[in-house]
């Protein structure tokens, strides 16, 4: 999470009023800084937990039909314990990297470039999750026409598909939709269009992110807590990067919504890996709770309310300190913590780390070669 602004240095404020700058206005104007009201203040942070809360809950209840589809477009990726312990690494690496390109670069290049490609990946994520909503607001008469857009390689006897993706008349019509609000965001980088980006970021990444097991999860969030507290505490390369990275890789809500409307510019921020790395792990502890069949959902709603307090936490953390915090720091112990606490309370620790996931990939060729086997036979 980053910092926010705070109240400006009496000195700082004197030394403006008493300069003797030809344009005086627009230095008092630099230096003051907006002070946020504590009505502003509530609801920017209640408003940035309840959209934290939105794609963690649709996500981890999407992953469940989407660890059954045979769509191709719908099959998660699974994570496995090597994944995740490379994960930390090479997310270091990123952060840094994005660091030193913006000290060497120009940032208005860099973003400017970024822009065009969260673009591109924004329209394609919002399509998706905006999908299962239209299908239900299209009525059964609607005529939904089916499409295919297939790429192959070779002549006919060694053809080899490249692209086979089958879309219909409801995905044609959310590309429609997500393209305006994806020219919105490229023109104007107003905050709410980027918060529907990201909004849709977050909640793909929960449905399709599968981790393999618990273990798998606790590697992984166990190693972002380190990189987490590192980055923000031992550094100021993560604070720099969010406040530099003109992308929708972050949800925001202004502090000076009542005092300037939709104009607002003071902004409270929270970044999407503190949404979705927890929420993967939520969203696999669903997917646990159904395949005990008892018609219960204990450890998903333990871990969601974990997440709610580790979140909330954070926040009063923060605004106590006026200091940015990892928020990891706070929601990777009470979301690992809870659900564990539970599972040793019902006795069932031992089966909850014995879960395994199976991926599509392998239930796909088991099936191919069940049908060739058969075809062999007769």
């Amino acid at each position: 999470m980053a910092e926010t602004e705070h109240a400006p240095d009496p000195s700082a404020v004197l030394d403006a009023l008493n300069a003797t700058d030809s344009n005086g206005t627009e230095a008092l104007n630099a230096t003051v800084k907006f002070v946020a009201s504590p009505e502003g203040t509530a609801l920017a942070y209640g408003s940035l937990v309840f959209m934290a809360l939105l794609p963690i809950f649709f996500g981890a209840l999407r992953s469940v039909n989407c660890s059954k589809s045979k769509n191709a477009s719908d099959m998660p990726e699974t994570i496995t314990s090597r994944d995740a312990a490379r994960f930390p690494i090479i997310a270091s690496c990123t952060l840094f990297g994005l660091y030193l390109f913006f000290k060497v670069f120009s940032q208005e290049y860099i973003n400017m470039l970024l822009s065009v490609y969260f673009f591109g990946l924004g329209v394609l994520a919002l399509s998706h999750t905006m999908s299962p909503l239209m299908s239900r607001i299209f009525p059964e008469s609607f005529s939904n026409k089916q499409y295919q857009l297939l790429f192959t390689q070779g002549s006919e006897e060694s053809k080899e598909e490249i692209v086979n993706y089958e879309f219909d008349t409801k995905n044609l019509v959310c590309l429609v939709i997500s393209t305006v609000v994806g020219v919105w965001y490229l023109l104007k980088k107003h905050w709410i269009a980027n918060n529907l980006f990201g909004l849709a970021f977050a909640l793909n990444g929960v449905e399709l992110l599968h981790l393999n097991n618990v273990s798998t999860g606790c590697i992984l969030l166990g190693g972002l807590f380190v990189y987490d507290v590192f980055w923000v505490f031992g550094t100021n390369v993560m604070v720099t990067v969010a406040r530099s990275f003109e992308a929708p890789i972050k949800l925001v809500f202004p502090q000076d919504l009542l005092e300037r409307g939709l104009d607002a510019s003071n902004f409270a921020m929270l970044g999407l890996g503190d949404i979705v790395i927890p929420g993967i792990f939520i969203a696999l502890l669903l997917r646990f709770d159904v395949s005990l069949k008892k018609n219960s959902r204990t450890y998903f709603y333990s871990s969601f309310l974990a997440y709610i307090f580790g979140l909330g936490l954070t926040i009063f953390v923060m605004h106590t300190f006026k200091h940015a915090q990892p928020a990891l720091l706070y929601l990777v112990p009470a979301c690992v913590g809870f659900p564990v606490v539970v599972a040793l309370v019902k006795g069932e620790l031992t089966e909850m780390f014995r879960y395994e996931e199976t991926p599509p990939e392998d239930t796909d060729s088991e099936v191919k070669e069940d049908s060739e086997t058969e075809k062999k036979d007769q």
